[in-house]
């Protein structure tokens, strides 16, 4: 995360006054930019997601009468939102594993600031990771695509049948869950792969 980044943090809490408590404490955190964005109901949770996208979740567990780990999980692969527990009463050390992480309304702001912290360098070391997950070959491809090149060309460029690089990127897509060239576009620019004067052409 850069310094400037500002981290969108959707609360879904059906207390207000937990709620309104907890937006207050993220915007008091020093170390980062707080966007709190407040819901209430499940279908104010969708809309958030579809529209606004959120990097963290800090959801109630009884949220909407159950709030379900797996299933938001499922419905937003691919969007990385790390999912953090609200105890403000007891819950079962069962469900909560089920979370990147559990804040208490008992936490004080040093607690909290750390937890936020944590889940933030988690969320850089794993686009890190993905980087470095692309084989040098493969991200030769990458570039390839990104500058229009069709599989026959690239096969010829690399000296590869088009059959492996057909493997290749499908392995690519699979591994950085981008399945379009604008995608890859966008990754190669912004990991430094091409420049934007090698793709303004296009």
């Amino acid at each position: 995360m850069k310094n400037n980044e500002v981290v969108r943090i959707a609360i879904a809490e059906n207390s207000v006054i937990i709620r309104g408590g907890l937006t207050v404490a993220l915007k008091r955190l020093s170390n980062v930019k707080m966007q709190p964005i407040e819901l209430l109901s499940v279908e104010a949770l969708h809309d958030c997601v579809r529209t606004q996208c959120p990097d963290m979740l800090i959801v109630n567990p009884a949220f909407g009468d159950y709030f379900d780990v797996a299933k938001f999980r499922e419905e937003t692969s691919g969007k990385r939102i790390r999912v953090i527990a609200l105890v403000t009463s007891f819950v079962d050390a069962s469900l909560l594993g089920k979370y990147d992480e559990s804040i208490s309304i008992f936490d004080d702001l040093e607690i909290l600031s750390k937890k936020i912290a944590g889940l933030l360098n988690m969320a850089s070391q794993e686009e890190t990771d993905s980087q470095d997950a692309l084989s040098q070959r493969e991200k030769e491809i990458v570039i390839c695509v990104v500058k229009g090149m069709t599989n026959k060309e690239i096969a010829e460029k690399l000296f590869l049948s088009i059959h492996t690089v057909i493997t290749h990127r499908r392995n690519i897509s699979k591994k950085l869950q981008i399945h379009s060239a604008a995608g890859l576009t966008i990754y190669a620019i912004v990991n430094k792969l091409v420049t934007l004067n090698d793709v303004k052409d296009l």
